[in-house]
């Protein structure tokens, strides 16, 4: 057996811990940062306690908030060249993946030459770019850990990959008050987000041992607090258990790969601007249900980590996992793919091979041709 695993990004989790993001920063040496986020952290007052906190450690800092929920080029070009000579030290990205992402794209751009789009796929950087310290406020996309930004390039309707170490976060800081204050919408969408990953993760042809304890750890996880933290948002173990199941879905796809719920995703997101989480969540039941033949015993884990009888038969907690996703899906209210703003049926062809030309779409557990992406994104249309 083959396998690597890289873990590169230090993680700390308490209560408050916004609160302290200042001394953080200057235990890395960092006096002057560049605060990025998005509209919705800017007018929420969670970065209230993190200004004070900058302040009082004599910290420097600058701020973007133009970050859409799926980060574009353009916007991530701009906003690098803008501070370009600003004499940053490092990056505090405080978000859910987008603001995230954004930050490792823009941290490239202020350490190297070209647009982002010059960095697509393994970029092989050939320096160091400025730290990034994470400090995520939603549980599920894991980006907080991982070596991946994707980032919209609005010119060809397509999300790319940027694949490289040096793109870890340095530092990733989990506030378990942070996500109390989460939408109940949201905080449905991105944990079956991070659902995705974990399943994803296992089943996925190139996982290894160490993603896979983590990945069923994570799919158990969610399978017993997702509901209670988006049904009773004053439930603060149940969404700090989601912080967590979210952190260690991310290690676990970090170290093995994604697979073809998100290639259809992401063809969707650079196609219609769907929010990814949104996407993911739609279709993790239908490539679920259509890859499980591959490999039963593995589907059939996944089934029993989301609490099928250990007596099942491996055919039996496969079709059990099938139907807890789809009733996972219905009890959070995730939308049917037909009630997508944008989703028009001619497009479905152009989506089905988007989603073939995904880096990660040879590490599905079945191998996918464009029929097979069409005949998915069709059974998730009339479904």
């Amino acid at each position: 057996m083959n396998f690597n695993f890289l873990l590169p990004t230090r993680i700390i989790m308490e209560p408050g811990l916004r609160q302290r993001v200042g001394k953080h920063l200057n235990d890395h040496g960092i006096k002057k940062v560049l605060i990025v986020t998005d509209p919705g952290i800017q007018r929420s007052g969670l970065l209230d306690s993190i200004y004070a906190s900058l302040k009082a450690e004599d910290i420097d800092y600058r701020e973007t908030a133009d970050i859409k929920p799926n980060p574009r080029s353009e916007d991530c070009n701009r906003i690098a060249e803008a501070y370009k000579h600003e004499g940053l030290q490092g990056l505090l990205a405080v978000g859910g993946g987008s603001a995230i992402d954004a930050a490792k794209a823009i941290s490239v751009l202020l350490t190297h030459e070209g647009r982002i789009e010059d960095y697509e796929g393994e970029c092989g950087l050939q320096r160091d770019i400025l730290p990034i310290i994470a400090v995520p406020t939603t549980a599920g996309t894991g980006s907080e850990v991982t070596i991946f930004s994707v980032i919209t390039d609005s010119q060809r309707r397509y999300k790319m990959s940027l694949i490289d170490p040096r793109l870890a976060p340095k530092l990733a800081l989990l506030d378990t008050e942070v996500t109390a204050t989460l939408p109940p919408a949201i905080a449905a969408a991105t944990g079956m987000d991070a659902l995705t990953h974990a399943i994803e993760a296992y089943t996925g042809r190139r996982a290894n041992p160490i993603s896979d304890g983590l990945a069923l750890h994570a799919i158990a996880l969610i399978n017993e607090h997702l509901v209670p933290a988006v049904e009773e948002p004053d439930n603060q173990n149940a969404r700090e258990q989601m912080l967590i199941a979210s952190l260690i879905a991310g290690v676990a796809f970090g170290n093995s790969d994604v697979a073809s719920v998100h290639c259809i995703s992401e063809a969707i997101g650079g196609m219609y601007d769907t929010p990814h989480w949104v996407a993911n969540s739609i279709f993790l039941p239908f490539i679920f249900s259509h890859n499980r033949d591959a490999n039963l015993p593995r589907h059939a884990q996944v089934g029993y980590a989301l609490g099928a009888e250990p007596t099942l038969s491996h055919a039996e907690a496969a079709e059990a996992a099938v139907q807890r996703l789809q009733a996972l899906s219905q009890r959070l209210g995730i939308p049917r793919f037909r009630d997508v703003a944008g989703v028009n049926e001619a497009d479905f062809q152009v989506i089905a091979e988007k989603s073939k030309i995904n880096m990660s779409d040879s590490s599905n557990a079945k191998e996918m041709t464009v029929d097979d992406y069409l005949q998915v994104i069709r059974q998730a249309y009339d479904h």
